[in-house]
């Protein structure tokens, strides 16, 4: 009976607090209160410092030594529960201790049996001893193979900071000693920011968007395409200003029509009141054409604006109206085959977008497919059609939903940061011209290990991948995020040496070779800046404890890389990390007084343990993007060859990809709503998570404890798709195809499409049998077990994870334990 109590007691939690219920309710009491506020009344033997995370600015309680308590250092509108785990972070069970190396690794360094990475035994090792290792293997590939059999990529989402930034160190270290083999691109938009600037001129999917002043002044429709911003906005890629998720809420309380298009009823849906209209995965181009067809034939489309500011809509629009290329009308009956928006649907929203101020809020998830480049271009071709681009709360937007973007930019400086490069770099430009042309999409890295030499297409190049004998990864999860899992076991086998610095020990630090401790954000000193956009805050990351156990910062791993390679001095340029933390602050106090803004002294900053907060103009208020554009296209053209909005790319066309014509088109997939099979029925989506960011925060219990289901990662599945498998809700369930298995809580939901399955990404992957069998099964839940690992297409070569199929039953027999939350065993040397 306590069993059942549990597993309905999680449903409910995972109900309250998902999409299936309400996003967090403005924080009172306890620790969601001002910490720094509330820091004089601690006992005297306990100190409150202020620090920042991806997830907004944090108060940090600590007592002898240990951090007991943490909270936002600026109350939110909406609490954010992400940022009172700080003790967990820093105290964790599974936290990287010392320095790790494989036991056949450290037998027979680089040439060690690869296939027993994951599941061999660990050795703890000195410092010495490690970084000897990864010297030695480091000069061991250059010497034999040059840089280009380094791979340093080391994508990834990293702890927040202007000098603790792991990708960027490992980069300068990589740089000083010999070069190194890098990517091209990112998980989040493979695809639209390659496609992008052919439309556009801009990469458009990480700049600031018309303030969100003028949508609650002008907008009466908004609509969020596949975004889900109360969930993505709880973080930033530098610090959350908590000021994204605040203007959602004043969009609620204006009463504007607000329309949510995603396969997934999501928690901003639920939040904002928002009207649903569930749409099939990977389905959003037709639902587009639907619309465009819509506007045609009831002569909505603006074609003055057309005319003046877009180049080859006419091929366009006779694609849609089926006078060109396949001869399919894409009528809205048509699209509602395909995306399962009833036709009448798809008319009245054709003809509401041309009647009302309308913006697009384009989310990602949606050109994480094949085909993906489409789904962006269709939605600018769309906006173009309705003609309100560069007018106050018109047009279209790609990162409202992403680091607080809209939110308009304050006035003051930008605080600098460290480099990737130095003045003193050895070798000049030889190793960088030759490793410059092997630089490969990131979500080709499994592609690139199996099949060194392969050559692909690649926006109009050809790119060769190189032979990578070592890896070296410093910040990103690439066993969470990366898709086809066991493709990037078979992949990751290849190299001669894996080397990983983490925090935890997550799945990628796992299948390392040799694992160097780091040490959270909260260990050290280090400054951010908040609101990529808006810039409004610079908050002070103070260190609240020593260095865990023998973790060191990354900044210390490579001077003491650089110290044995010689070139120490260059790396660290003689500074101390206070010292380059007041020369970043000096960037910042010297822009700031050229604007007439008045900054304390860094001392006095540092001192006072307070953020530093900017006004915002009333200019920045009022910015509409492309205005300037709308007003005199020719004194103020596009980026483009044209000058103009590109609905037709001539550059693009001449390309000749079979996957990517000249104009944005619906191209099958190989997997998806309407592609399904008898083995496998149902798409998969994988949205992003509400307790986590990707799989940063994963290892958290407290969190974990308020959306898994049977100690499982929760998957939605519609009450008619869990009926016909005998699924109610707390199942444990196994979803499957031809590429893996995972396990999962079941939670049967009408808010979720019927026919697909919503499976959120970065849970970790926690194999059970790896290394004897073909297809492990993951025992809490990771979605790209199931993902297909195949690009875009020929032009961006972007990552596909929302093209997928798969079946789900529940699961017969004792469920294996989840197991990857623990430390692994080792022995020392």
């Amino acid at each position: 009976m306590s069993h059942t109590k549990k597993i309905n007691g999680s449903r409910r939690q995972f109900l309250k607090t998902t999409s299936l219920g309400t996003v967090g309710m403005a924080a009172t009491g306890g620790i969601t209160t001002n910490l720094l506020a509330s820091g004089k009344a601690m006992a005297a033997e306990s100190s409150t410092v202020m620090s920042a995370a991806h997830w907004g600015p944090i108060g940090i309680v600590v007592e002898n030594g240990k951090v007991v308590k943490s909270g936002p250092a600026i109350e939110p509108t909406i609490a954010n529960e992400l940022q009172t785990v700080v003790a967990e972070q820093v105290h964790s069970d599974v936290r990287v201790k010392y320095p790790m190396v494989r036991k056949g690794y450290l037998e027979n360094p680089g040439k060690s049996d690869t296939s027993l990475r994951g599941h061999d035994e660990w050795v703890r090792v000195s410092w010495d001893k490690a970084l000897e290792l990864v010297h030695n293997g480091l000069k061991q590939v250059r010497d034999s193979q040059g840089p280009s059999g380094v791979f340093a990529g080391s994508y990834g989402w990293y702890s927040s900071g202007s000098l603790h930034a792991s990708r960027t160190l490992l980069h300068r270290f990589m740089n000083l000693t010999g070069g190194f083999v890098g990517t091209k691109g990112d998980y989040s938009t493979g695809a639209a920011q390659v496609i992008m600037p052919h439309v556009m001129g801009t990469i458009e999917v990480y700049e600031q968007q018309t303030s969100w002043e003028m949508i609650l002044e002008h907008s009466e429709i908004v609509v969020l395409w596949s975004a889900n911003p109360m969930t993505t906005l709880r973080n930033a890629w530098t610090s959350t200003d908590q000021q994204g998720t605040d203007y959602f809420k004043k969009l609620k309380e204006s009463g504007k029509r607000v329309i949510c298009i995603d396969p997934v009823r999501s928690e901003t849906c639920d939040y904002l009141g928002a009207e649903w209209i569930p749409v099939n995965t990977a389905t959003d181009v037709p639902l587009m054409l639907g619309i465009a067809h819509s506007l045609i034939t009831a002569g909505k489309h603006d074609q003055e604006f057309l005319k003046k500011y877009t180049v080859g809509y006419d091929k366009f629009e006779a694609y849609v109206l089926g006078k060109a290329e396949d001869g399919v009308v894409k009528d809205a009956a048509w699209a509602s085959q395909i995306c399962g928006v009833p036709a009448e649907t798809i008319k009245q929203l054709a003809l509401d977008f041309a009647a009302k101020r309308t913006m697009l809020m384009g989310g990602w998830g949606m050109q994480r497919q094949r085909h993906g480049e489409q789904t962006h271009w269709t939605l600018v071709t769309l906006a173009s059609m309705i003609g309100q681009i560069g007018l106050p709360g018109g047009g279209f937007g790609l990162s409202y939903h992403y680091a607080n973007g809209g939110v308009p930019t304050a006035t003051g400086g930008i605080v600098g940061a460290i480099s990737a490069n130095t003045s003193g770099e050895s070798g000049g430009q030889t190793w960088l011209d030759e490793t410059s042309k092997m630089s490969f999409p990131l979500a080709r890295i499994s592609d690139a290990l199996l099949n060194p030499g392969k050559v692909i297409q690649y926006n109009g190049t050809e790119v060769t991948y190189p032979d990578i004998k070592l890896i070296y990864w410093a910040g990103g999860n690439p066993f969470t995020h990366h898709q086809d899992t066991n493709t990037l076991i078979k992949a990751w086998q290849k190299p001669d040496t894996v080397i990983v610095n983490e925090i935890y020990w997550t799945p990628t630090a796992r299948m390392a070779d040799i694992v160097l401790p780091v040490t959270t954000s909260f260990e050290r000193n280090d400054l951010t800046m908040s609101g990529d956009y808006s810039m409004l805050n610079i908050f002070p990351m103070k260190k609240a404890v020593e260095p865990q156990f023998e973790a060191k910062s990354d900044y210390d791993i490579f001077a003491a890389l650089s110290k044995l390679a010689g070139v120490e001095d260059k790396f660290t340029e003689g500074k101390s990390e206070m010292d380059w933390l007041k020369g970043f602050y000096q960037s910042a106090y010297d822009a700031a007084r050229k604007n007439r803004v008045v900054m304390p002294r860094f001392e006095q900053f540092w001192e006072a343990n307070q953020p530093i907060t900017f006004k915002v103009g009333d200019k920045a208020k009022q910015w509409v993007r492309y205005a300037e554009f709308r007003a005199d296209p020719l004194l103020n053209p596009l980026g483009t060859p044209s000058g103009k909005i590109e609905i037709y790319s001539d550059t693009v066309a001449k390309m000749g990809y079979d996957d990517c014509k000249g104009h944005p088109s619906w191209m099958v997939p190989e997997e998806y709503a309407g592609n399904t099979t008898a083995e496998a029925p149902l798409a998969l989506v994988t949205p992003h998570p509400y307790y986590r960011l990707h799989s940063q925060l994963c290892f958290s219990s407290a969190l974990r404890e308020k959306y898994t289901v049977n100690s499982r990662e929760p998957v939605l599945i519609h009450p008619d798709d869990a009926q016909a498998r005998g699924i109610a809700n707390g199942d444990i369930v196994r979803l499957f195809n031809q590429r893996g298995q995972v396990l999962a809580g079941a939670v049967v939901s009408d808010g979720v499409i019927k026919g697909t399955v919503a499976l959120h990404e970065g849970a970790w992957y926690d194999p059970a049998e790896l290394g004897t069998a073909e297809k492990p099964l993951c025992k809490f839940g990771n979605p790209n077990v199931l993902t297909m690992d195949i690009g875009t297409s020929k032009l961006a070569q972007g990552n596909s994870p929302n093209t997928a199929i798969l079946q789900v039953e529940k699961y017969s027999g004792e469920a294996p334990a989840v197991s990857v939350f623990s430390e692994p065993k080792y022995t020392t040397a």
